[in-house]
């Protein structure tokens, strides 16, 4: 998994020039269908993935923490919100509430557990975010995804497979 990851950024990098182009093709002739073949996809990818041998999201980037996750995650820790923000979080340049460190403060390295799971952010719970429905609409974030996350990398790679985008050529009229 060490070497896959080490790869990954720059794999990713090859391919987001021709994956944004294909989301922008894709967005303006979305099959009917999309959100359920992104969700086999998915399905598929997770049966294979095994999210804990990796933690490469947890390692590298912060979820956004929405009032409704810190409250909880302060209550489960036994924490003041206030405290807790304070100990814990930071406003980032979008002003949205973020860890201050990475990896996640959260995070047990040596086996890429949680102490928080069963409280973690919305967005944890969520990640990589490739079964939401209205797949389209976060196609900018699937593309910045496949940097970080292996699996999110397979499945656009699997969805640029299963949905070609085939380009409409005109024909000349004599």
């Amino acid at each position: 998994m060490e070497k896959r990851l080490s790869e990954l950024p720059k794999l990713a990098k090859e391919a987001t020039k021709e994956n944004l182009k294909y989301f922008a093709n894709l967005k303006k002739r979305t099959p009917k269908n999309l959100d359920y073949v992104v969700q086999e996809l998915h399905d598929a990818e997770f049966e294979k993935t095994d999210c804990l041998t990796c933690g490469n999201c947890c390692k590298t980037t912060s979820p956004i923490f929405t009032d409704k996750d810190i409250e909880r995650i302060s209550k489960h820790l036994k924490m003041k919100v206030a405290d807790f923000q304070k100990q814990y979080l930071e406003r980032d340049e979008d002003n949205f509430m973020v860890l201050k460190t990475a990896p996640c403060s959260f995070l047990d390295a040596s086996d890429n557990t949680c102490f928080i799971y069963n409280v973690r952010p919305k967005a944890c719970a969520e990640y990589p975010h490739t079964n939401r429905k209205k797949f389209i609409n976060i196609s900018d974030l699937t593309v910045a995804n496949t940097a970080i996350c292996p699996a999110t990398y397979n499945i656009v790679e699997a969805l640029k497979k299963a949905v070609p985008m085939v380009s409409k050529v005109k024909k000349r009229r004599s």
